[in-house]
């Protein structure tokens, strides 16, 4: 065990959210055992369960800093073009989907009925929508309802896809992403003021 040090409540907090994310990427959750965090943390198991009654709280507090992390990191540049915007937005999440594998798969799948995780999940989903809103070109606030709903559905399908692209990667992640982009902005033109998008899709060689 490493030498104990004495730190306030809220550098302990952060410091075993962080030995926490490194055991639920790097193994399944079933195999994380609450004593080898607070091994590994340095701390004593009542110490650990005293910020975190049980392994699922544990987990959900991490998830949800990797949300806030992950909408920290996905800010929609008004200077680039959407499509631009949009890769920018999806490598992020990939970037953390694929470094954090195991975490994915155990907030989709593992803990998918948990309400907290999904909690987690549908307000960074909702905070999302909201800021793609604020980036396309509507015709009016008429059709803010009707994009509004179409984002919606497309950030689900999104995740479902890359979860599952986690387990089989039947295609390339560039792949993958293009399919997501496609995906969108064919759903949203029939509905804009004017196309989002002229570029795409690109040109094939």
């Amino acid at each position: 065990m490493p030498p104990r040090r004495r730190l306030d409540p809220e550098q302990r907090r952060a410091q075993l959210l962080a030995v926490g994310a490194q055991f639920f990427a790097a193994h399944p959750y079933e195999e994380v055992l609450m004593e080898e965090v607070a091994a590994r943390a340095g701390v004593s198991r009542a110490l650990l369960y005293r910020h975190f009654p049980g392994k699922r709280e544990l987990f959900a507090a991490v998830y949800q800093q990797a949300a806030q992390q992950l909408l920290a990191s996905t800010r929609f540049d008004p200077q680039a073009t959407l499509v631009e915007q949009l890769a920018q937005g999806l490598d992020a999440h990939l970037d953390y989907f694929i470094a954090n594998r195991n975490a994915v798969l155990t907030a989709n799948r593992v803990l998918a009925g948990d309400p907290v995780i999904q909690t987690i999940m549908t307000d960074e989903l909702d905070a999302l929508r909201a800021r793609l809103l604020h980036v396309l070109p509507l015709a009016d606030e008429g059709s803010r309802a009707a994009v509004s709903g179409v984002l919606k559905s497309w950030l689900v399908f999104v995740q479902v896809l890359c979860v599952d692209w986690l387990t089989e990667q039947t295609c390339s992640r560039g792949e993958l992403r293009d399919v997501c982009i496609g995906a969108v902005l064919g759903a949203v033109r029939p509905l804009l003021a004017v196309d989002p998008a002229p570029e795409w899709p690109p040109a094939r060689a």
